[in-house]
């Protein structure tokens, strides 16, 4: 069992989330301890969803720009993705349900939280509660695009599920999490 002891921690940027400078020992299996270095992103956890209509055949994704992207090769920055954001102050299920309102316009009821998962545990602190929902025309209520408040400019696509799968293989689709709601959909029959 390895034993963690945290020697300092430095705010490097409190800008738009905390990147943190981490020194530490770990003591490995062996009993020695190791001084390492290492940089940690808190930018709190999330939600994410993806919404099907098993009748239909059709999911419901998002399209906005994203600058990490952008610099780094994406031409136009532009990513299609499954509707999600931070939780805040708020448990997952009431985040999801509130992203899933301002950003596609769809007010979804019942929603199953299907696992969570650490994105990028290399350097980023958040994990990620996912979530599906079945959706129809009758849960829409507005059109949805986000928050002007917080410069949000969001495509709602509804799409066939099977051209979203075939988007993951033609590189439309990049998205990890969007990737992995997707292939839980296909592994659990949630659309046809």
């Amino acid at each position: 069992m390895k034993t963690i002891n945290i020697l300092e921690t430095a705010i490097l940027s409190d800008n738009w989330y905390t990147l943190k400078k981490i020194t530490y020992e770990m003591k490995g299996s062996d009993g020695i301890a190791v001084k390492q270095v290492r940089e940690a992103y808190d930018r709190g956890n999330g939600a994410t969803i993806l919404l099907y209509n098993k009748e239909q055949g059709t999911v419901v994704l998002t399209r906005q720009f994203r600058l990490p992207t952008y610099i780094n090769g994406n031409e136009t920055g532009m990513l299609i993705e499954c509707c999600a954001g931070l939780l805040d102050e708020d448990n997952a299920e009431e985040c999801i349900r509130r992203e899933t309102m301002e950003e596609t316009g769809y007010q979804v009821t019942a929603v199953e939280k299907v696992f969570e998962a650490y994105m990028s545990p290399g350097s980023v602190t958040e994990i990620l509660y996912f979530f599906v929902a079945a959706y129809s025309r009758e849960l829409k209520v507005h059109d949805g695009g986000g928050l002007e408040a917080e410069q949000e400019n969001i495509e709602v696509l509804e799409l066939p599920f099977t051209r979203a799968l075939e988007m993951i293989r033609t590189g439309e689709i990049k998205d990890g999490k969007t990737i992995m709601l997707l292939q839980y959909a296909a592994l659990h029959h949630l659309c046809g």
